[in-house]
């Protein structure tokens, strides 16, 4: 055997005689072997070996890689070595994360780790809440009437000229418990009163009295698909609006149901699709009382629309239909308040009203007056959005919102309230924001300004704004004002608000707000 074949015999001994090995050094050992084989039948072809010496060298050369094998397992026995059989990179990978997987759900259902760890049932609950401080400020124009003259219309007011300071907090506190992946129930509690549905404040100075809590919400919500959502109880608003139509703290009793088909497709535009049903108030209707049960209905069709990557638009087409909700006037000369219930159970100003019952003194005047709506209110409501995000964090939103009151009955409205009255119908609102959408951290801004038409009849005025002119319809003005995050979660809001009548009589109100926020 000559030295090109001794090297050779010695090259290929050493690689027959290789242990086990890692993934990655087993795929180059076998790599080198097939080439090293290769060789050996390249030099038989080139005659530098003959066959039968070519196969005497390999068959050595492997007995001489077994003897080594089996050396080196002995040897590894004996130190305690332990060598496991060769598994492909992609089965390894597969299990490790299969593993991976298995492991962090185990840890984050039983949170291993957590010093603080807390019973499973616990970890589906969520407590979230808020707390503002107010300072307020009303001033009265001095145009502005009597309050013995707005009480002859209906209005209940006690000032109309006196600048009024006060200080108000808001507190409220909410729960919500997972009951399942697909069920969920919520509660809140908070500061007001049982008899103003507009407003969740509590005026200081009450000589350190204590104040009350109220019952806010209180709902159940199933989302059984990613494209279905249905509550029912005490609800927050469902519907995609403005505080034009719905004062901000209004929560509507009843059931929605909210659509959204393709919820998760990779579209840039989805639409929705919300209906409701709400009693406002339930009558026990007798021979004695004639009203019925009044109930609000809604439905809304909606579109999320992403256009390009930096802005957003959101479109909601609503209709509102109150039943029952007008004034029924009792009969003469019966001095039965038979239609008595179907006066508003709360309302604040604007609407149009008439008196509806007929009870009078000795002298024909009116004895403590119950006054009804004179007109139907069946809305159409058209809300819409632009969010640019083209400054991110810096988002400039635009708003709009029309409101129309296509229940209004112009000859019904006369026989009521008299020849030659006007209807006046029309609500609509703008508004742009620039800052970021929500203030959390500290240095977040927001600086916005608005203008709002709200003619007497175009919204039922006891849902209304309750702050724009302290409340209800016929009213017309602009805002202005700002927020300013100081920590995380807190942060301190200035507003204006310059609302005149439009048609009613003369009252006007300035009203100022500053307001030291904090949530968790």
């Amino acid at each position: 055997m000559n030295k090109k074949t001794l090297l050779l015999a010695m090259t290929l001994g050493g690689l027959l005689s290789q242990g086990p090995a890692q993934a990655g050094e087993r795929e180059d050992l076998e790599a080198l072997r097939a080439t090293t084989l290769a060789i050996v039948d390249a030099l038989v072809d080139k005659g530098i070996l003959t066959k039968e010496a070519a196969q005497e060298l390999v068959k050595q050369a492997e007995k001489k890689g077994q003897e080594q094998a089996a050396q080196m397992a002995r040897a590894e026995a004996a130190a305690g070595v332990v060598r496991v059989p060769y598994i492909p990179e992609v089965v390894k990978r597969e299990i490790r994360e299969q593993l991976r997987q298995e492991v962090v759900a185990q840890a984050k259902n039983e949170r291993w780790g957590d010093v603080n760890a807390v019973p499973e049932w616990l970890d589906r609950l969520k407590w979230e809440g808020d707390l503002r401080v107010r300072y307020q400020q009303d001033m009265y124009d001095d145009s502005n009437v009597s309050p013995a003259i707005l009480e002859a219309a209906g209005i209940s007011v006690n000032n109309t000229s006196e600048q009024r300071d006060r200080m108000r907090i808001r507190a409220r506190l909410g729960l919500s418990a997972k009951l399942t992946d697909s069920v969920m129930a919520g509660v809140r509690i908070t500061t007001g009163n049982t008899s103003d549905p507009v407003s969740t404040n509590q005026t200081l100075g009450t000589t350190s009295n204590k104040y009350s809590l109220v019952l806010d919400r209180a709902f159940i919500k199933g989302e059984p698909w990613d494209w279905l959502s249905a509550s029912g109880g005490r609800i927050p608003n469902p519907f995609f609006s403005t505080d034009l139509v719905w004062d901000d703290d209004v929560n509507f009793e009843g059931a929605a149901v909210t659509f959204k088909p393709w919820a998760k497709a990779n579209l840039s535009a989805k639409p929705f699709f919300t209906l409701g049903a709400f009693p406002l108030q339930e009558v026990e209707t007798s021979t004695t009382n004639l009203a019925k049960d009044k109930w609000l209905y809604g439905a809304q069709l909606g579109l999320d629309w992403r256009s390009g990557a930096y802005s957003r638009w959101r479109f909601g087409l609503a209709y509102y239909d109150y039943r029952n909700v007008t004034g029924v006037r009792n009969s003469l000369p019966t001095a039965n308040a038979f239609y008595d219930g179907t006066a508003p159970q709360y309302r604040q100003k604007g609407n149009s009203l008439y008196i509806i019952d007929t009870d009078a003194n000795n002298n024909g005047t009116q004895d403590d007056p119950v006054w009804g709506l004179a007109s139907e209110y069946r809305l159409a409501n058209l809300t819409a959005s632009l969010d640019l995000a083209h400054f991110d964090p810096i988002h400039v939103i635009f708003s709009g919102d029309v409101v129309k009151n296509l229940g209004y009955d112009a000859t019904q409205v006369a026989a009521r309230m008299g020849a030659g009255y006007e209807d006046r119908t029309l609500g609509w609102q703008a508004r742009i924001t620039v800052g970021k959408p929500v203030i959390e951290l500290p240095g977040d801004w927001q600086v916005f300004a608005g203008y709002r038409h709200l003619e007497r009849d175009a919204v039922l005025d006891a849902f209304a704004d309750s702050d724009f002119r302290l409340g209800g319809t016929d009213s017309g003005g602009y805002f202005i004002g700002g927020a300013y995050g100081l920590d995380r979660n807190a942060w301190v809001s200035l507003k204006w608000l310059s609302a005149d009548e439009l048609d009613g009589l003369p009252y006007a109100v300035d009203v100022l707000q500053l307001d030291l926020n904090a949530k968790f």
